[in-house]
C-alpha cells in the first residue's frame, strides 16, 4: 500500500501569523516539517499543500514538493483533500505544518497503524499528560477513549474532567494529549470532507469532531514520543532554543 504525507500549509493564523514561514536556526518552520516528515520510512512522498504563493516559492527554493490548493478551504483536512483526490496512495497522512519537530518515528507509528488494521479508516496519536500546566493550557488539546483505544471525545478542556479535585498525579487514570497527526484511508479522507460541519467542530474549534458527530470512529494509538506544536512566537522561541542543543 502506497502512503503519502500531505503537509497543510497556509499562512494566515490568528494567533501567528506567517509562522510556517518563521525561522528556525537558518531555515523556515515549513522545511523543518518537510525533511522530518521525508525521514519516515512507511512514506512514499510528502507533498506540502498551500494556497500562498510566498509559500510555494519557499518550498520550490529548498526543494520540496509543493501543491498550489484553493484558498477557500476552512480546514487543513479540506486542503489535503483537494491534493489526495489525485493521488494513487491508499492511505494519506496529515502532518500539521507548525510542527518543526515531529519525530518521524511518530509518521512511522501511525502508517503502521493503519496498514496492520485493515478496518480502521483513521487514526491519530496521544501521549500521557505529566502536568497540570499542560492540561489546563487550552492550546493543548486533550483526549478520552474507550477500552478498545477509540476516540470519545477531543477538548480543549481538561478531560476527564477532575470533579473531587485529586491532585493531578493521584488521579485513577491517566490524562493524555492530542497530536495534530492523522492517517485516512484515501477514501475516507474524501468522504470526511464532504459531510457538513457539526456543532462541537464549530464549538471547540476541532476540525476531528465532525468525524465523531457524524457516528465514524478514529482509532487513537499512544506514543512515548512527544513534539511542540508551535502556535504563538513565545512557543516559536522555545523550538528555536532546544533544536540549537
Amino acid at each position: 500500500m502506497k502512503i503519502a504525507a500531505i503537509i497543510p500549509a497556509r499562512y494566515s493564523s490568528t494567533r501567528f501569523e506567517g509562522k510556517v514561514l518563521a525561522d528556525i536556526c537558518g531555515r523556515p518552520m515549513i522545511q523543518h516539517v518537510f525533511e522530518r516528515a521525508s525521514k519516515a520510512t512507511v512514506i512514499d512522498k510528502v507533498i506540502i499543500a498551500t494556497d500562498d504563493r510566498r509559500i510555494l516559492e519557499t518550498v520550490i527554493g529548498f526543494g520540496g514538493e509543493v501543491e498550489m490548493t484553493s484558498s477557500s478551504h476552512r480546514t487543513g483536512t479540506d486542503r489535503i483533500a483537494e491534493v489526495a483526490k489525485d493521488l494513487d496512495s491508499d492511505i494519506i497522512i496529515n502532518v500539521q505544518g507548525d510542527e518543526p519537530m515531529i519525530e518521524p518515528g511518530m509518521i512511522d507509528q501511525l502508517g503502521r497503524l493503519l496498514l496492520n488494521n485493515g478496518d480502521v479508516e483513521m487514526g491519530t496519536l496521544c501521549t500521557r499528560i505529566d502536568n497540570e500546566e499542560e492540561l489546563r493550557d487550552t492550546n493543548v488539546v486533550k483526549i478520552v477513549m474507550d477500552k478498545r483505544g477509540y476516540a470519545l471525545y477531543f477538548s480543549r478542556f481538561p478531560i476527564p474532567f477532575n470533579r473531587d479535585n485529586v491532585p493531578y498525579p493521584s488521579l485513577p487514570v491517566p490524562c493524555y494529549k492530542h497530536f495534530g497527526l492523522f492517517a485516512y484511508k484515501r477514501e475516507f479522507l474524501l468522504k470526511i470532507t464532504q459531510l457538513p460541519e457539526t456543532p462541537l467542530e464549530k464549538i471547540e474549534r476541532l476540525e476531528q469532531l465532525r468525524v465523531l458527530e457524524h457516528g465514524y470512529r478514529i482509532k487513537v494509538a499512544e506514543t512515548d514520543s512527544t513534539t511542540i506544536g508551535v502556535d504563538t512566537e513565545e512557543d516559536i522561541e522555545r523550538v528555536r532554543l532546544l533544536m540549537k542543543v
